[in-house]
């Protein structure tokens, strides 16, 4: 049996089974890209519900495996030369899965550079630029009379879904044929914006057609439809 005691995160959060990997996460749009890409693979895996709106990512156990106090989060006890291994960031555990699974990332050097080029689009452009999107349509920064901040984010979501609608014409995914840690890492992120941030209107998703259509094909695969729901809130 593995043994995961040097990690203080499992203080707070006992592993039942400290032989599969650990998933500290919460299903917000970057935490359902590691759940996506665990049920993808067929990895083994425990979830651990991370609550933040109790602000469990800023207690000690938690810090003690990421720093930074963001979800997602994982402990990997067959990490590389068989040891137990840590990582936190989204985008870098996804392609750690992927590397390690041999999954959802081309062996061929460039077409695998380019993958992770698109991972980094959704993790420099998608996610923070969606986000402040959200926060000033949905949340506190929606009662700020000048909406000048809002639509600064506006027109930034609608400039970037522009570039992924390019990107997917005459493409069933962001690297053509096949599916990869591109789309995972970016999924979540669309399906929040016209849904959750309910932003649809605003950043004209309907005048889209390459982008809708992606989507709907990424929300019909059964890892996805999974991964999106884990760890339970229940």
């Amino acid at each position: 049996m593995g043994d995961l005691s040097n990690f203080g995160i499992t203080k707070r959060w006992p592993a039942q089974n400290p032989d599969i990997i650990q998933l500290y996460s919460l299903p917000t749009p970057n935490g359902v890209k590691v759940s996506i890409m665990l049920e993808e693979t067929g990895l083994d895996y425990e979830p651990h519900l991370i609550n933040i709106g109790e602000d469990e990512t800023w207690t000690p156990e938690f810090l003690s495996l990421n720093p930074n106090g963001k979800i997602p989060a994982i402990i990997d006890p067959n990490g590389p030369n068989g040891e137990p291994f840590a990582l936190f960031e989204s985008g870098a555990i996804i392609q750690y899965l992927a590397e390690k699974t041999g999954k959802f990332l081309p062996t061929n050097p460039a077409k695998r550079m380019e993958t992770i080029q698109w991972v980094y689009f959704q993790m420099a452009g998608l996610g923070p630029i969606f986000g402040q999107l959200g926060f000033f349509h949905k949340f506190a920064g929606k009662d700020i009379e000048d909406k000048r901040p809002r639509d600064r984010y506006v027109n930034e979501s609608k400039r970037l879904l522009g570039v992924l609608e390019t990107r997917l014409e005459g493409r069933d995914w962001i690297m053509g044929d096949d599916y990869t840690i591109a789309d995972i890492a970016s999924l979540g992120w669309v399906r929040n914006l016209v849904g959750f941030y309910d932003a649809g209107d605003l950043v004209e998703f309907d005048k889209l057609v390459n982008v809708p259509a992606w989507l709907a094909r990424g929300l019909e695969r059964p890892a996805v439809q999974r991964g999106l729901n884990i760890p339970s809130r229940d």
